[in-house]
C-alpha cells in the first residue's frame, strides 16, 4: 500500500489535488506521445517483468498467490476504475511484491538454515484499523527487550547479501519522501520514519495477500477470494519472512517480537497456527468511530489512484469489513489457548500509564523506570499539537452521527 494519509476535508468532497492532477495529465501525454509505455496490468506481464527484476524465477505456488493475483487484476481492469496515476502506482506495487518474493525463496533454497530462527512467544496486537493499535505497538516498541519490524524491512524484507549498502534503506525513504510528495498530509493519519515499528502489512503482499490492497482499490473478487480461502498457508508464510528478516539482522538473541496487522482481525485462527505461542493483546474502540475513522483512509487512498470514487460505498463496505472481522475475531478467541488481554481505546487515552502495567503483568516482565520514560517521551512527541490531526466528517461516507463523534463535522482523532 502507497502510504499515504488525510487530507483536508475539502478534498473528500471535491477533486483529487493539484498535484494529483497534474502528475495524472503529464503520465497521459507520455503515453499519448509515445515517452513511455501504458503499464500492464497482465498477471503474466507482471511476473515475467517480477521475475526479471529479481534474477529468478517464480516460486511454486503453494500459497494460492497466483489465483489471486489474477483475481485482483481482472478487479483493477475493471470496478477499481483506476486513473493514470492509479495505474502505475499498481503495476508498481505488483511487480514490486512480486520481485520480492521471488527473492525471498530464492533465498530459502540457498539458506535453509533460515528456517531455523526463532520467533518465540511473539507479542501479537490485534485490532480493528483506526482501533489504536499503532500507539500501543509503539510504545512496547520502547522497550529493548522486545524486537519489532521497522518500516523499510516490513514494505522491504529482503537484502542484497553481497551489497555493502543497504538498498532496503534507500528503497524505503524513496517511497517515504514519494508518498509525501502525493500525499501532503501523510503524518495525520500514521506518522512513520524510516526506522520506526511498524505493521507488517508488506508482508502480506508478497503472497498477493490482505486489505492493504483493499484500502486502496475497489477489488471486490479479490477481497472476497481473501475472506473465503484457507489462511493459513500465507500465516506460514508469513513467518518465514520474519525469520528472513531476523536471520538478515544477524542478532545475537532472540527477544520477542512485536506484531501488528488489522488484518490479524480477520485471520486470527490461521495466525495462531503460525504462532501458537503468542500473547494477544486485543485493542476494543467504538465501532462506529472505527468505520468512520477507517472510511476516511480509505477514501484518501482511492482518490489518490481513481478519479471515480464513492464515498457512500466505502462506508457500508468497511461497516461490513469491520463486522467481519470483530465475529471472526470473537468466535477466535473463545478458542484460543493463549494469554490475552484487552485495552481500550479511552482507557489508554485517559491512562495509558496504567494500562500499559497491565500488559506488562500479562508478559510477566518488569516495567522499568527507564522503558516507562522513553514511553513518556514518545507520548509526548506525538501529544495533540506536535502533529496534524486527522479529520474527517462521517456524514460524507453515508455514516450516521454517534454521540462517539459529535458534532457530525470534521473530526480529530
Amino acid at each position: 500500500m502507497l502510504p499515504s494519509a488525510v487530507p483536508p476535508p475539502s478534498l473528500h468532497r471535491g477533486a483529487p489535488s493539484t498535484r494529483i492532477r497534474v502528475a495524472d495529465a503529464a503520465l497521459r501525454r507520455l503515453w499519448a506521445a509515445g515517452w513511455a509505455e501504458m503499464p500492464s496490468l497482465d498477471p503474466a506481464v507482471l511476473v515475467a517483468k517480477a521475475a526479471r527484476r529479481a534474477g529468478v524465477g517464480p516460486d511454486e505456488d503453494r500459497v494460492g498467490w497466483r489465483h489471486r493475483l489474477a483475481l485482483l487484476c481482472d478487479d483493477l481492469e475493471g470496478p477499481a476504475r483506476l486513473s493514470s496515476l492509479g495505474r502505475t502506482i499498481a503495476h508498481g506495487q505488483l511487480v514490486g511484491a512480486l520481485a520480492t518474493r521471488f527473492r525471498a525463496h530464492a533465498l530459502w533454497q540457498r539458506h535453509p538454515e533460515i528456517a531455523a530462527q526463532p520467533i518465540a512467544a511473539p507479542v501479537i496486537v490485534v485490532g480493528q484499523m483506526r482501533s489504536g493499535s499503532t500507539r500501543v505497538q509503539r510504545l512496547l516498541a520502547c522497550d529493548p527487550r522486545l524486537t519489532y519490524t521497522r518500516f523499510y524491512e516490513g514494505w522491504h524484507p529482503v537484502g542484497a547479501a553481497a551489497a555493502r549498502l543497504d538498498s532496503r534503506r534507500m528503497k524505503g525513504r524513496l517511497g517515504l519522501a514519494c508518498a509525501h510528495v502525493l500525499n501532503p498530509g501523510f503524518a495525520a493519519i500514521h506518522p512513520t520514519s524510516l526506522d520506526a515499528a511498524d505493521e507488517e502489512i508488506g508482508l502480506h503482499n508478497v503472497s498477493v495477500f490482505g486489505a492493504a490492497f483493499e484500502a486502496q482499490w475497489r477489488v471486490p473478487g479479490f477481497t472476497a477470494a481473501v475472506e473465503q480461502g484457507d489462511a493459513a498457508p500465507v500465516y506460514a508464510e508469513f513467518r518465514q519472512l520474519l525469520q528472513m528478516i531476523r536471520w538478515q539482522r544477524r542478532e545475537p538473541c532472540a527477544r520477542p517480537w512485536l506484531l501488528k496487522v488489522p488484518q490479524f482481525a480477520q485471520d486470527l485462527p490461521s495466525l495462531l497456527g503460525a504462532f501458537p505461542d503468542a500473547r494477544l493483546i486485543h485493542l476494543r474502540r467504538d465501532t462506529d468511530a472505527v468505520v468512520a475513522s477507517s472510511a476516511s483512509l480509505v477514501c484518501n487512498q482511492m482518490r489518490l489512484q481513481s478519479h471515480h470514487v464513492d464515498p457512500s460505498w466505502i462506508g457500508a463496505e468497511w461497516r461490513r469489513k469491520v463486522a467481519l472481522r470483530a465475529t471472526r475475531t470473537a468466535a477466535a478467541r473463545v478458542r484460543a489457548d493463549v494469554p490475552q488481554l484487552d485495552l481500550g481505546y479511552d482507557d489508554m487515552g485517559a491512562d495509558w500509564l496504567g494500562e500499559m502495567r497491565r500488559v506488562y503483568r500479562l508478559l510477566d516482565l518488569p516495567l522499568t523506570p527507564g522503558v516507562s520514560a522513553a514511553m513518556r517521551a514518545y507520548i509526548a512527541a506525538s501529544a495533540p499539537g506536535r502533529r496534524a490531526a486527522h479529520r474527517y466528517d462521517p456524514l460524507a461516507y453515508g455514516l450516521a452521527p454517534t454521540p462517539a463523534l459529535s458534532p457530525p463535522t470534521a473530526v480529530a482523532v
